[in-house]
């Protein structure tokens, strides 16, 4: 279920961490609840016959991790690593799970900026056209040293059917 960003009007304003960070030159930012830690690029085992947003899978402490290239999921040009590139490592609740089971993915970003603090006062509802994604993946935008950040929907970005419908159709092109 997708979370709207429709407030009550006497209901007051939190402040929300989010950890702020680069896709394709563009900045984005998760949840931070979302977050598990931040990890160095480091190395991964592809997978054959994978779509090109699966990067692959690494060992995170003995469990098998799949690594998701964030901006090829949202159509943006791959992630190139670089000496800033990291792996966010994130749990999600998969759709249609309400057993508080969560599944643990790593996300391949250029850069990692900062955890920033913003309003949920501030935070507005993300417009229908004129951005580099999809809105259907977008929770809404806030504002951080002066400039627009899009909050991703973690939730809607990952979600494991639409993930294995996109890496069935991949497939069945090979």
């Amino acid at each position: 279920m997708h979370a709207t960003l429709e407030r009550e009007v006497d209901a007051p304003a939190e402040m929300r961490q989010y950890l702020r960070f680069v896709l394709a030159d563009a900045v984005f930012a998760v949840p931070i609840d979302s977050v598990r830690e931040i990890l160095e690029l480091g190395p991964t085992t592809a997978l054959p016959m994978m779509p090109s947003f699966v990067r692959g899978v690494m060992n995170l402490r003995g469990a098998v991790v799949p690594v998701i290239d964030l901006a090829a999921r949202y159509n943006l040009p791959p992630t190139i690593p670089g000496r800033r590139t990291c792996i966010v490592v994130v749990e999600v609740t998969p759709s249609g799970e309400h057993d508080g089971s969560r599944q643990v993915l790593g996300l391949l970003v250029d850069a990692v900026h900062e955890v920033l603090e913003a309003s949920t006062a501030d935070m507005e509802d993300p417009p229908t056209l004129g951005t580099r994604i999809s809105p259907h993946y977008i929770a809404g935008i806030t504002r951080a040293h002066g400039t627009m950040v899009l909050v991703l929907d973690l939730p809607r970005s990952l979600d494991d059917e639409e993930l294995a419908l996109l890496i069935a159709k991949d497939t069945a092109h090979a």
